[in-house]
Formats: C-alpha cells, sequence, structure tokens
C-alpha cells in the first residue's frame, strides 16, 4: 500500500494523468484504494476519483465514509454522478441518500433515470432503521417447473445484476417466495430434473419493516449469508446480505457502548462530529445525573448531626457506595448483553429476578464481612457492624437494580442499554446513603 501510494502520488505531481488511467485498478482490494484515497488531500482525492475506471470508482465511493462521500460529491460534475449513482447498489444508494440533508437528496434522485428513482423512492419509503431500507432488489429467483438447465441458464443471464450468488430464490408466477437454494443444489443436481424436485420448503424470511437488529440476530442464529426479505403476502422484495449486517451490528454496538456510558448515540464517527455535536451529546446525560446526585446530598444533610456525632461513619461512605455502584453496574452490563444477544428473553425476569437475587446475596455476604473487618478496625465492633450490614444491603439493592431495570425499560419499549453504569451508580449512591444512615441509626440507637 505504501509503494502504491508513494507511486500515485508521484504520478499526480508529474500530472501524468494517463499513467494513472492505465494502472491495473483490477489488481488492487477496493478497500485499499478507498483508503488510498482517503489519505490523500481534498484536490489529490479529486483528481484520482476522476481518473480510477468508473467501475472502480462505484464500488471505492461505497467504501467510502460519510464525510467523505459528501464531500467528494459537492466537486463531481452531474454527469459523474449521474452515473454513480446509477452503478451504486441499490442499498449504498439509499444509506447515501439517509445521510444527506432533503434538498441535497432530491437533487440527486433527479438525476436518476426514472426506474432507478422509482428503486430509490421505494427503499427511501420504509421505515428508519427497518429491513426495507437495508435490503437490495437485486436478486436471483426461478421457478418450481423450469428444469435445472434452464434454471441454470437463467442464473447465467440475470448473475451480473445481483448482489450475492450464494443463495437462489424459487417464486411462483406473482413472485411469492416458495424456497431457498443453494447455488451448489443446482450445480449437483440433474439438469434434466426439475427445480421442485430439489426443493425442501425450509427456508427463513424476513419482513421489509422488522427492525435491522432482527436481520442481524437472525444471519446469526442461522448462519446464512443473505436473507430474503418479504412483504405482509410473502411476496418477495429483495434481499439483505452478510456486508451489511455487519455494518449494522457495527453501529448497533456502537449505540449500546454510548449509552452505557450515558452518552446519546452519535449521529457520525467521533472524527467527523464536533465539538458543538460531542457537547451536545454528552451534557443533557451529566445535568440528569447531577440532578439524581443532588437527593445524595440531600440525605448527607439529613443524617448531619449523626455524622457529626460519629464523625468516622464519613469515612466508609466512597467505600460503600463505591462497591454498591460497582456491583449495579456489572449486574446491569451483564443483562443489556443478555437481553441484546436474546440469551434472555423480557418474559423470564422471574427466573433472572431469583437467580440474581442468591448471586447478590452471596456477593453481599462476602463483601460484608470485608466491610465488617474495615469497619471494626477503623471505629470498633459498633461501626464495623453498621458497615458490614450496609454493604451486604447496598451490594445485594443494587445488583437487583442493575438486572431488574434493564426489563423495565425494555418493557416500556426503551432501549436497555439507557441503564448506563452512570445511571445506575447514580442510583445506587442515593439509595446507599438511605441504607447506610438507616442502619447507623438503628444499631447506633440501640446502644
Amino acid at each position: 500500500m505504501e509503494e502504491m501510494k508513494e507511486q500515485i502520488l508521484n504520478l499526480i505531481k508529474q500530472e501524468q494523468w494517463n499513467q494513472i488511467r492505465q494502472l491495473e485498478w483490477g489488481d488492487y482490494l477496493i478497500p485499499d484504494v478507498a483508503s488510498l484515497l482517503i489519505d490523500l488531500n481534498k484536490s489529490e482525492r479529486v483528481i484520482l476519483f476522476r481518473l480510477l475506471p468508473r467501475p472502480v470508482a462505484t464500488d471505492v465511493f461505497s467504501y467510502l465514509e460519510k464525510e467523505d462521500r459528501n464531500s467528494l460529491l459537492k466537486d463531481l460534475t452531474n454527469e459523474e454522478t449521474r452515473y454513480l449513482l446509477t452503478n451504486l447498489r441499490p442499498d449504498d444508494r439509499t444509506a447515501l441518500f439517509e445521510e444527506l440533508p432533503g434538498q441535497v437528496t432530491q437533487r440527486l434522485l433527479n438525476l436518476l433515470s426514472p426506474e432507478d428513482m422509482k428503486e430509490a423512492r421505494l427503499l427511501l419509503g420504509y421505515p428508519e432503521e427497518s429491513v426495507g431500507r437495508l435490503m437490495t432488489p437485486e436478486y436471483v429467483a426461478v421457478r418450481p417447473q423450469w428444469t435445472i438447465q434452464e434454471a441454470i441458464n437463467h442464473i447465467r443471464v440475470k448473475a451480473r445484476n445481483s448482489e450475492t450468488l450464494h443463495t437462489i430464490y424459487i417464486t411462483d408466477k406473482s413472485w411469492k417466495l416458495l424456497d431457498s437454494l443453494e447455488l451448489s443444489r443446482f450445480i449437483l443436481a440433474d439438469p434434466q430434473d426439475t427445480v421442485e424436485t430439489i426443493m425442501d420448503n425450509s427456508f427463513v424470511s424476513l419482513s421489509a419493516f422488522d427492525d435491522r437488529e432482527m436481520a442481524v440476530r437472525a444471519m446469526q442464529k442461522y448462519d446464512v449469508f443473505s436473507l430474503p426479505v418479504v412483504d405482509s403476502g410473502g411476496i418477495l422484495l429483495g434481499l439483505v446480505t452478510f456486508d451489511d449486517v455487519m455494518d449494522v451490528a457495527e453501529e448497533e454496538a456502537t449505540e449500546d457502548f454510548h449509552k452505557t456510558a450515558a452518552v446519546t448515540p452519535l449521529k457520525a464517527s467521533y472524527q467527523e462530529s464536533s465539538i458543538k455535536d460531542l457537547v451536545g451529546k454528552r451534557i443533557t446525560w451529566l445535568i440528569a445525573l447531577v440532578l439524581i446526585s443532588l437527593f445524595s446530598a440531600g440525605i448527607i444533610a439529613i443524617y448531619e448531626e449523626t455524622l457529626q456525632t460519629v464523625i468516622v461513619l464519613a469515612i466508609f461512605i466512597p467505600l460503600l457506595l463505591g462497591s454498591g455502584g460497582n456491583a449495579g453496574a456489572q449486574a446491569s452490563t451483564l443483562m443489556v448483553r443478555a437481553i441484546a444477544t436474546s440469551d434472555v428473553h423480557i418474559n423470564e425476569w422471574l427466573e433472572v429476578f431469583l437467580k440474581e437475587l442468591m448471586v447478590g446475596l452471596l456477593l453481599g455476604l462476602l463483601m460484608g464481612i470485608i466491610g465488617l473487618i474495615f469497619g471494626s478496625l477503623r471505629g470498633g465492633f459498633e461501626i464495623g457492624l453498621i458497615v458490614g450490614l450496609t454493604m451486604l444491603t447496598v451490594v445485594l439493592a443494587a445488583n437487583l437494580i442493575g438486572v431488574m431495570l434493564p426489563f423495565l425499560l425494555t418493557k416500556m419499549g426503551l432501549d436497555p442499554a439507557v441503564a448506563s453504569n452512570p445511571l445506575i451508580t447514580s442510583i445506587t449512591d442515593v439509595l446507599g446513603l438511605l441504607i447506610y444512615f438507616a442502619i447507623a441509626a438503628m444499631v447506633l440507637g440501640g446502644l
């Protein structure tokens, strides 16, 4: 790659345009060419993109990040843009239109042929983050009454416009999906047999209105490279492929990471996000967490007299609150991920609650013993008893809150990842102080 980059930069500086055009671009991997293009400055990037063979340029464009694509589009002529949009895969084209302002999208749509415009408007008509936006209508389908030889001849003709040939779909005359078969089944079958003889009528499909996360889970579960997309009547509309699903999985994982850190998910990558965007995505959560923390300050103020009487109690506040927050964050992280991967389902909440009740109790007992020892060493047995009992209760309560909050959010139709570690910590801080001072008042009051 470095040699390639140096060679092309030298050719650009020497204005050897013909030599650049004549390079064997087919010998290079498209992702590598895209990386090279991104590393160039703006003027060099536009020059090289225009010199690339048009089929290569189209493939490279689909690998660029949002900001790079938008920047490049501004410098292309209408004719160059028209060719680019016409030859992009329908799903890649839809993804591009989703990221652009409405006026720009409309201008680009007007550059398409009537057929391509109709296709683009159809895909953009599906809900955001739906399988319909993700699918491509380019697939190969055959009829059950055809012979294997007729089917293979048809596949050869249509294969150029298909995004994948791993799977061949069987439909009736109304395009209702009947089966989904691997290409190898056709290759190994007797050419004179009919397609119907190799059908097993066993396939998995998605609705165009399904959430795109469902495509991720289905592809993981059934270990397939592509999945057909149908309407409510079972009519085959298109397919989603492994590369699209991988992009979705990465985006969803990134969103969950952001939410668990109490950050509103970024619309663009970190590098593309402005300082204003980064501040805006974080300040709301920080203010909300501060408001929750004010309850903690209020509780301390209520028990100020107790603290003044037994000042040693203040020493253990960070220890107890930190332990509760950590226990809650552990439980929340485990449950958010379990729900996201369908390892745990919403109707299993009682089973999970009872299981985590035992886990929390055991963790609380172990941590409570440690708290009893540290408290006794610092302030005597009474203080040790207060710290030990508080540790047991706080860890148990934090564990149950961390586990149950994702279930509650899911039941409310919210993303369970909203049960972020900072949120859990803030809640357990308030609860921990209430428990601590209640136990302290009870124990000290009885002595």
